[in-house]
């Protein structure tokens, strides 16, 4: 397990690592530069699963089943929030429906735990959890990225999915989403881009966000201005800080809250 340092989970779990660029949200995916960190520290588990192009590191398309993590959760006394695999997609097209079923089973011996699995492939969550697993886990919630209109189709896939909580991520947000059905979602995360190449947020983007969610009733969290503050200005993270219409916006979803 890492402790992390994202505002809306408490710790990560990565029983698979590497993927593949999708969509224009991965561009400057952290976990990219961080696995050829890891790699170069020695760490075998992230050994070749990126390479450099364009001055840049990228995913390479491979990924790694990682067996020996999959019992990390079990010695896990403490319930925390769990982020499942920072350093993957667990729908990846190269991870295996028994490696998934065998995540699935570890989720299902452990529910003080909360586990949060975010997808930008929800047609195969959709397919996987209604065919192989049927069941749904009160302790797991499925979410699917949303970077910009252009993958605002994921929402739709996402709802087909069978889940106790179903939530989305806007971020990196690099584009309005324009109108979106938010019915059957129960949380949306909002974010802008870090680094230095991130893209600018703009509060009118995140404002469509805000006002469907009051419409839909789905708990709002806003995580980030990132490098770029609402008045287009570039600044650190830090300096811009969380703060959206003169408040924190920390919701999280009704179903979750009621169970405190």
């Amino acid at each position: 397990m890492s402790e992390s340092q994202i505002e809306w989970t408490d710790a990560t779990w990565n029983p698979v690592v590497g993927c593949s660029i999708t969509s224009a949200g991965c561009t400057h995916c952290y976990a990219m530069d961080m696995a050829r960190r890891l790699e170069a520290m020695g760490a075998a588990k992230y050994a070749g699963l990126t390479r450099r192009s364009g001055g840049r590191t990228i995913w390479n398309g491979k990924v790694r089943e990682d067996s020996s993590a999959l019992a990390n959760p079990h010695r896990w006394r403490k319930p925390r929030k769990i982020f499942v695999n920072s350093m993957s997609d667990l729908f990846h097209e190269g991870v295996s429906d028994m490696f998934i079923l065998a995540v699935w089973k570890v989720m299902r011996e452990t529910p003080r735990h909360h586990y949060q699995i975010l997808t930008k492939r929800p047609e195969r969550m959709a397919t996987v959890v209604s065919t192989l697993i049927g069941d749904v886990l009160p302790n797991v919630w499925l979410g699917t990225s949303v970077e910009n209109a252009d993958v605002a189709e994921r929402i739709g896939h996402l709802r087909a999915v069978p889940a106790a909580i179903r939530f989305l991520s806007f971020e990196p947000l690099i584009g309005s989403v324009g109108e979106v059905d938010l019915s059957g979602i129960d949380w949306a995360i909002v974010g802008g881009e870090s680094g230095r190449s991130a893209r600018p947020i703009r509060e009118a983007w995140i404002d469509e966000i805000h006002a469907q969610c009051l419409t839909y009733g789905t708990a709002f969290f806003f995580k980030q201005w990132g490098t770029w503050g609402k008045d287009n200005k570039r600044r650190s993270k830090k300096a811009n800080g969380r703060e959206y219409r003169g408040r924190t916006w920390n919701d999280m979803p009704a179903a979750f809250s009621a169970s405190l």
